[in-house]
């Protein structure tokens, strides 16, 4: 289905006849709703995988302070389109921890899509690693709309979704299954995550993973 609306909207471009306003439009919801079709099934494939105890490929010695640097800098293209600026703020001395890279990196993707879709132009996001204690914390600080008290008990739920309405149009929906992706993946590496909002003053999001390791995945 994704090829054959691609194809459409790509012949409807290429060809000589005039279409109405109106159908082009049409063609191009159905590119766009079917693209979010295929990102919930692959979305969905994932949690699948890592709800089942899927394998996670630990390793020691992981330095989240250029994780987390690397992970943001693949939305930097996002978030220049969305009129939205970033910057990445590490003290010396974070400790590493033990994990999966690929899936941690995955986790810092998707707070920080998240933050840039509910951020306003001009808005700023700033990604944290720091030391506390036994535990090393990345956040995701962003200027939006914030997250009503009564859904922060739930946003980690999978397909749930804040009112449609405060998000920006230009960034597209969501699947509602982000984060509860997150969440999986830092359970399984004995980590938490939360959320401290107020709204119309912005969002953190946090997770914090065991200085040093001690997660519970498997290798």
């Amino acid at each position: 289905m994704s090829l054959l609306a691609e194809t459409l909207s790509r012949e409807a471009d290429a060809t000589d006849v005039g279409l109405p306003p109106k159908m082009r439009d049409r063609i191009g919801k159905i590119e766009v709703e079917t693209g979010h079709l295929v990102q919930m099934v692959n979305e969905l494939l994932d949690l699948s995988r890592i709800e089942s105890g899927g394998t996670l490929h630990l390793v020691d010695g992981l330095d989240m302070a250029r994780l987390a640097a690397q992970s943001a800098e693949r939305l930097r293209l996002f978030a220049d389109r969305q009129g939205v600026t970033f910057r990445v703020e590490t003290p010396d001395g974070v400790p590493p921890v033990r994990g999966d890279g690929a899936r941690l990196g995955q986790v810092v993707v998707n707070l920080v899509h998240n933050a840039v879709k509910f951020s306003p132009d001009g808005g700023e996001i700033v990604i944290r690693v720091r030391h506390d204690g036994d535990e090393v914390v990345t956040s995701v600080e962003d200027q939006g709309v914030g997250v009503p008290r009564e859904a922060q008990d739930r946003v980690f739920e999978r397909f749930y979704k804040v009112d449609r309405a405060r998000l920006r149009a230009e960034a597209g929906g969501g699947t509602g299954l982000g984060l509860a992706i997150a969440r999986h993946v830092v359970e399984q590496h004995g980590g938490r995550i939360w959320v401290e909002s107020v709204e119309g003053s912005g969002s953190t999001f946090s997770f914090a993973l065991p200085a040093g390791g001690g997660g519970n995945g498997h290798r």
